[in-house]
């Protein structure tokens, strides 16, 4: 016997699915298995990387608060 797996992204939308998917000729069952989604793991993607090197070598700095920031990188607080 083959599988076919159908990935379905909106829920709402199996039980009518399961029925079409049971209609055709030759399905002899249709069976639904959830899977939770990979958990994502941000210290594995580049940019993170890059932000550790940067802490690493010195490359940040540091704000009071907003408008200490903005006095830093353009020399004036906006109104």
């Amino acid at each position: 016997m083959t599988q076919l797996t159908v990935k379905i992204e909106d829920v709402s939308m199996l039980e009518q699915i399961k029925q079409a998917i049971s209609l055709l000729r030759g399905v002899v069952s249709v069976n639904v298995k959830k899977t939770k989604p990979k958990e994502y793991d941000i210290t594995k993607t580049a940019g993170f990387r890059e932000a550790m090197d940067d802490i690493e070598h010195g490359r940040v700095t540091h704000a009071d608060n907003v408008d200490d920031m903005f006095q830093q990188i353009l020399g004036y607080v906006p109104n």
